[in-house]
């Protein structure tokens, strides 16, 4: 970033989605010739030519494409880190954890909250419940998160395994798959799955972002998720559960920010490896 400031950065993403100066400068709120001479101030910083211009149209070099496909992720770590420098200096200091309600392996996290109160280092903690734990972590609203991998991308993030899961299916209890023993992702064939943003799996039925609104829908019989095993526990009446042999395991992991030195959040860490590491020793036993 030596040589490239994060203005100019955000104007020329601002070009390069949209291939057109006018509606770019409009959306950034700004008059189109100034845009025009931030984008050569960064053309000439590179040494590279960024967009070709004709009278017709904006289209991007490779040089362009590159920065696209890579100066987005760069502005969005800046946004995060300033959001945590700024909560890190707040008259009072807290530690943000996100997860999904109920995605704390069955109910850990009462005693992870009670672990890390113990540290002398621990700071009060925030939850930021969702089904965007993942980019609230990303984002820096966010310093933790419970996350369930590979269904969550955890891609750039720092992460501590803290237990495996085997995924069942959630149907209404009226579901033709109710009451078996175990079925297979082939018994599923034809079923509606649902997708969420930005996660990983099977599913090609609508988008869902609330787990509210994921359990109505089971429940009317409009769709089955394959979900954690832990999950179990927080179903309605008029739902059940049913293991999935076949479905890969599902591991709950804590993640942060790889660049973090705060010590606070390793002292999150330590609490939280070591109740998970207890509760996966207790059920062995």
């Amino acid at each position: 970033m030596d040589v490239v400031e994060t203005r100019e950065l955000a104007y020329f993403l601002a070009v390069a989605r949209e291939l057109h100066f006018g509606r770019a400068a409009e959306g950034l709120g700004i008059a189109q010739p100034p845009l025009s001479r931030a984008i050569g101030r960064l053309e000439r910083r590179l040494g590279v030519r960024l967009l070709e211009r004709t009278s017709r149209r904006v289209t991007l070099t490779p040089a362009g494409e590159t920065l696209l496909a890579e100066g987005g992720a760069a502005l969005d770590a800046v946004a995060a880190a300033v959001r945590r420098t700024r909560r890190a200096g707040a008259a009072g200091p807290r530690l943000v954890l996100a997860m999904k309600p109920g995605g704390d392996g069955g109910g850990l996290l009462p005693e992870i909250l009670a672990a890390y109160e113990r540290e002398p280092e621990a700071l009060p903690v925030e939850m930021l419940f969702g089904y965007g734990a993942a980019d609230a972590l990303r984002d820096g609203r966010a310093d933790a998160a419970l996350l369930y991998a590979p269904r969550q991308d955890v891609t750039g993030l720092a992460t501590e395994e803290l237990m495996e899961e085997r995924q069942v299916v959630v149907v209404a209890r009226g579901h033709r798959l109710a009451g078996r023993a175990e079925v297979s992702m082939a018994d599923l064939e034809g079923e509606v799955l649902p997708r969420r943003p930005h996660a990983a799996g099977p599913g090609d039925g609508p988008v869902i972002g609330d787990g509210g609104q994921l359990m109505q829908l089971i429940a009317l019989g409009r769709m089955v998720a394959v979900l954690p095993e832990s999950m179990r526990g927080l179903l309605r009446e008029d739902l059940t559960a049913v293991p999935v042999r076949d479905a890969e395991p599902t591991t709950l992991v804590l993640a942060w920010a790889e660049a973090s030195r705060s010590r606070a959040l390793a002292a999150f860490v330590r609490s939280t490896a070591a109740v998970a590491a207890a509760s996966t020793a207790s059920h062995l036993r």
